[in-house]
């Protein structure tokens, strides 16, 4: 797959997703959050990297507050001011500690949440325009999450591949330094690559 069919289909994944109404995404949702709950790994977390959603994506928030009633250290990438392209992590211990960042994504405030050098999270949920049953992901285009899983700061947690079925695909095209998820999850199947 070049990069044009690459572009096309991240255009068609959109576009699908676009087209979503609110009560989709929520019963959606909803039975992808159900098979997350299944994990082993999730019911023994104790720190994750999360994400809060935007634009039709799978919506996590009932895991993050799941997670912040359980007392769990609670990990959400901030995009760096000064760096196109690169995220850091903050620990966020409410939503209210999020305020709107680049691209209108709530993220930790910088004043409430400081960045952290280092973290071990236990498991990490990562959105995706779309992924490929061999767990690599097809994102916006811009490189964050790439850059944030090859950065080393968080150990080696569970990769989590969040997306809908129809965002699962049998092969994307693959970069060096494309870092593939343990699992895909969707409303429909835990696929472990």
């Amino acid at each position: 797959m070049s990069d044009i069919d690459k572009k096309r289909l991240r255009g068609e994944m959109l576009a699908l997703r676009g087209r979503m109404d609110e009560a989709a995404v929520e019963r959606t949702s909803q039975g992808v959050l159900e098979l997350i709950r299944t994990l082993a790994e999730w019911r023994t977390v104790r720190e994750a990297l999360v994400y809060w959603p935007k634009g039709g994506e799978v919506d996590v928030r009932p895991l993050v507050q799941e997670l912040w009633q359980r007392g769990c250290r609670v990990l959400l990438p901030r995009c760096r001011p000064d760096a196109h392209g690169v995220m850091d992590l903050a620990c966020a211990a409410c939503e209210d500690d999020l305020t709107p960042g680049p691209y209108s994504l709530l993220e930790p405030d910088a004043r409430r949440c400081p960045s952290l050098a280092a973290c071990s999270p236990d498991l990490a949920l990562i959105p995706g325009v779309g992924f490929d049953r061999r767990g690599y992901r097809l994102g916006f285009g811009g490189g964050y999450y790439d850059r944030l899983l090859a950065s080393g700061t968080m150990g080696r947690p569970l990769l989590i591949g969040i997306a809908y079925t129809f965002q699962l695909v049998d092969e994307l095209p693959v970069q060096p330094w494309d870092m593939p998820v343990d699992i895909v999850c969707t409303e429909e199947e835990l696929w472990r690559p």
